[in-house]
């Protein structure tokens, strides 16, 4: 696939008349083309990263760039100054749209400059609170994967859920998502357990097991969490896990569920007590699609995050696509869109609902998928 030939190119035979005696021939005008900024490190600690959402950008601009469409690649150096000037310079050239940058405090950085141009983002961090009128973070938030393992299991009959995770950011919007996904099921509120990052999951997990009802078998069925919630991964939730059932805790009826990081970390399936466990992630089949398609452009198999990259490119290419190139873009608010993890959308406010899958983990093999890839209908995560 020829990605150096991803700009529009012309067709067919083109008339000039001859120039005159002594005179050179003058280059026909070149069209006026519609710009989008890419915000990316392609210095820094993080080059090899922004040379891969590159690569990205630009599948998405072959396969779904109109004519007169044009990127604008500029280099953040992964700082938020550095994203700060970017936007800057972007604007300055004539950018309608800003795909990228990659951190949430690059996104904090960009948008004064993008808004007070009138410019919208489409960054790739997952920091929901980045979400504003015209910024739409692309990465997948925890809360869309709380709203969809909840909603999952409480198709399955799951109707008590409760949430183990240390005290930061991630523990705080697990926990806002659970409650309001609760609220909006009509479940019982759900138990809300948080600790200090630095405590011992295995400890930290005994106590927990207590106050959710998990080591008493003659406990009502209706004090019972059904489904816990743990904000953590890796070893540490390996931890939690083999701390739960070592104070006694039956799994099942206890079902556990985690975040989309379990699903790049092999050695889950290490630990018995995850056997079954939930995690939420893309969609498998276009996953599998994107990374087939990036691997045969550009001869690697792309990172995890570099899917986000796409997305942005393609929802940026639609927004500008049929518009004059002067004219502001057109975000495709509530229209669903293919990305490479699967359908999307956007909302205003800077929401985004995304078509997630859930998982489960099986011992010495790769994990189920448990229930398909399923788009929110309704506003919001």
């Amino acid at each position: 696939m020829a990605l150096s030939a991803c700009a529009p190119q012309a067709s067919g035979p083109v008339y000039a008349p001859a120039p005159l005696a002594g005179m050179a021939a003058a280059p026909p005008p070149q069209p006026a083309r519609t710009k989008v900024a890419l915000l990316l490190p392609l210095t820094g600690q993080n080059a090899a990263l922004g040379q891969s959402l590159l690569n990205a950008a630009q599948l998405a601009l072959f396969e779904q760039g109109g004519p007169g469409f044009e990127f604008l690649p500029r280099d953040t150096g992964g700082t938020p100054a550095g994203a700060a000037e970017a936007a800057r310079a972007a604007v300055a050239e004539g950018a309608r749209v800003i795909v990228g940058p990659l951190t949430a405090q690059e996104t904090a950085a960009v948008t004064s400059p993008a808004r007070a141009a009138g410019v919208p983002v489409l960054p790739f961090t997952n920091d929901a609170s980045q979400a504003a009128q015209q910024v739409w973070p692309l990465g997948i938030t925890p809360a869309q994967q709380v709203r969809r393992l909840v909603a999952a299991a409480n198709a399955q009959g799951v109707r008590r859920f409760a949430l183990a995770a240390p005290n930061g950011a991630l523990g705080r919007q697990m926990a806002e998502a659970l409650r309001g996904a609760a609220s909006d099921l009509g479940l019982p509120a759900p138990i809300v357990e948080t600790y200090p990052a630095a405590a011992a999951p295995g400890v930290v997990a005994a106590e927990v097991a207590r106050k959710i009802g998990a080591t008493d078998a003659d406990a009502p069925a209706e004090s019972r969490t059904e489904m816990l919630l743990l904000g953590e991964s890796g070893a540490r939730a390996r931890d939690f896990a083999a701390g739960l059932a070592a104070a006694g805790a039956a799994m099942p009826p206890l079902r556990l569920a985690g975040h989309a990081l379990w699903g790049h970390d092999e050695s889950m399936g290490q630990q018995p007590a995850l056997a079954g466990a939930w995690f939420p992630g893309p969609d498998p089949a276009a996953r599998g699609h994107f990374d087939g398609r990036y691997e045969a452009a550009f001869g690697e198999r792309p990172a995890r995050v570099v899917g986000v990259a796409y997305d942005a490119a393609a929802l940026a290419a639609r927004s500008v696509r049929n518009q004059p190139p002067e004219a502001p873009a057109q975000m495709p608010l509530g229209e669903v869109v293919l990305g490479a993890d699967g359908a999307l959308r956007l909302n205003p406010g800077g929401q985004v609902q995304r078509a997630l899958a859930v998982y489960a983990i099986a011992p010495g093999a790769p994990p189920g998928v448990a229930a398909p890839a399923e788009l929110p209908g309704g506003a919001g995560f």
